[in-house]
């Protein structure tokens, strides 16, 4: 009835937005595609990384042991998996992690040493950025990853006289009322 009147008095409806395409990327079979390839990338990524067992499954949104260990021999073994959503959107963000790591440098050994050593940027509060990909959150997975996608634009710009004087808030700072 909405619609009827709507259209007589003049206005054009909305065209409604295909989703299909979109949502196809989600469907078992995509993901059972892209899964085993996907986590076969991540294994050698996070060896070149040197990431612990601990600190992959952290990555990885923190699968138990077993499952983590049968993830992998399911992928080394070129054999069918399918991660849902949430850990193939985590390996997305470490593919673009280690794609703008190697536009950035030169050397794969500095491009290691930049995820591990302390970073004056304040999005990473003297800490390394690896302690942010391995934190178990999708969100410090995605936080290195724009950062990193920022530097490769040109975006990044080095902390001023502004920032300098920034104190981090400590959890003492944090009032619960």
């Amino acid at each position: 009835m909405a619609r009827q009147r709507h259209r007589r008095q003049g206005f054009e409806e909305a065209p409604q937005p295909h989703l299909g395409s979109d949502l196809d990327r989600f469907a078992p079979a995509n993901r059972r595609r892209l899964s085993a390839p996907a986590l076969r990338s991540f294994l050698a990524i996070a060896d070149l990384w040197g990431l612990s067992e601990e600190e992959r499954r952290l990555v990885l949104g923190y699968p138990s042991r077993s499952t983590y260990h049968h993830w992998a021999k399911l992928a080394r073994e070129h054999r069918d998996i399918t991660l849902d959503v949430d850990v193939l959107m985590r390996l997305s963000a470490v593919f673009g992690i280690h794609q703008a790591l190697g536009v950035l440098h030169a050397d794969e050994h500095d491009a290691v040493a930049w995820l591990r050593g302390p970073h004056d940027g304040i999005v990473f509060g003297g800490k390394p950025p690896l302690a942010l990909i391995t934190s178990g959150s999708q969100d410090g997975i995605l936080l290195v990853r724009r950062f990193l996608d920022a530097a490769r634009g040109g975006q990044y710009m080095e902390p001023n006289r502004i920032d300098a004087g920034f104190t981090p808030y400590s959890e003492a700072d944090i009032v619960l009322a």
